[in-house]
Parts: C-alpha cells; structure tokens; sequence
C-alpha cells in the first residue's frame, strides 16, 4: 500500500520529468546578438565610408588664393567696403546669356576702387561637378585679373596656374566669347569652357553697375 502511493507520488510530481528548454533559448540568444552585431557592422560600416568619402573630397580641395588677398593684390591692402548688385529679372537675362543658366543668387556683392570692380563667384564645370570659386576684376569692360580661389575637383586643377590665366586677362567681351584665343587643356575641357564662362560673366556684371 506504502510502495503503490510512493509510485503515484512520483508520477504525479510536475518536476520529476521535466526539463528546461535551455538548449532552445541558447539557440534563440546567439541568433538575436548575431543579429545585433551585423546590424552594428552595417551601422559602422556606413560611418566609415561616409568620412572616407569627405576626406575624399577633402583633399580634391586646392586653395590657390584667400579672397581677401586677392582682393588686396589687386585693389590695395586698404579694400573698400562691397556693394551689392541686386540681379533683377532684366539683369537675369543678360547674364544668362553668357552664364549658360539663371544665376543663382539674386544678389552678388561686389568691390570697386580706382575704376575697377573685382567680382568673386562660383561656377561648376558641368553638372555634377563640384563649384569653382574665382575672382576677376575689371576695368573698362577687359578683365585685368583672374584668378582661381579655390578649386573643388580631382582634376583640371591647372586652370588655376599662371600660364592658363594669362591666356584670359585683358580679353574683352566679343558677343558671346572672348575676343582673344584661350588653348584648351587635355582632360580639362569643362574646367577650361567653365573659366571662359566666368570671365565673360564678370564682364556683363561690371557692365551691369557700370
């Protein structure tokens, strides 16, 4: 009687059998930290490449001149305050002429001494293409300086040197080019068309307060 109660006893134990699912739930952890550690990898990985990517741009950056010594170079170290052209939809179209598209500020400060205005601006070779900023000064409606600031693409580079920008100061405007020959340069075909671009737009904004 004592042995068949023991026996009933055992059977009816909930713990006697039973087992954890200790072996699924270890299945299950590793599978969410996996999870967590490839969506980090992804998260890091992106980061990465974000920065090598604006380093990348980065080091595209060639300053050639500051703005204020341009300015200074060519207008005396005492630089008179800017002014201001406002580009009215009359003025739009006459840029727009020799810029290839509606300029995209509806103002453009501007200095001015002794006759001459010097003009600082960006233009891009195509789209696409990182902006080059450049400064021209005027005098008489014949670019007397140009020179460019900084330049932004990883190459075409050499329209910034000497031997390319003598080629545009003292050229005037004829139509819708310039009235003297400017060489091409191979492999910077858009970057060259760009600084052609830019002088003959300086021009019509001398021309425009003048």
């Amino acid at each position: 009687m004592q042995k068949d109660i023991k026996n009933r006893g055992e059977q009816s134990s909930p713990t006697a059998t039973a087992r954890p699912p200790t072996r699924r739930l270890a299945v299950i952890d590793l599978l969410g930290i996996a999870a967590l550690c490839v969506g980090m990898a992804i998260v890091l990985l992106d980061y990465i490449t974000n920065v090598a990517q604006a380093e990348e741009k980065f080091e595209f950056y060639i300053y050639f001149q500051e703005p204020d010594a341009f300015l200074a170079q060519h207008l005396g170290p005492d630089t008179p305050p800017p002014q201001v052209l406002n580009i009215d939809s009359a003025a739009q179209e006459r840029i727009r002429a020799v810029y290839g598209r509606p300029f995209p500020k509806p103002r453009l400060y501007y200095w001015a001494a002794d006759g001459k205005t010097a003009w600082i601006f960006d233009d891009i070779g195509k789209e696409g293409y990182q902006p080059t900023t450049s400064g021209f000064v005027v005098e008489d409606g014949q670019i007397v300086a140009a020179r460019v600031l900084t330049y932004r693409e990883s190459r075409g580079e050499e329209v910034g040197e000497g031997f390319f920008l003598e080629q545009i100061e003292g050229a005037r405007a004829e139509g819708q080019a310039l009235d003297q020959p400017v060489d091409n340069i191979s492999g910077a075909t858009e970057s060259v068309e760009m600084m052609k671009r830019m002088a003959l737009t300086a021009i019509v904004f001398d021309s425009l307060v003048n």
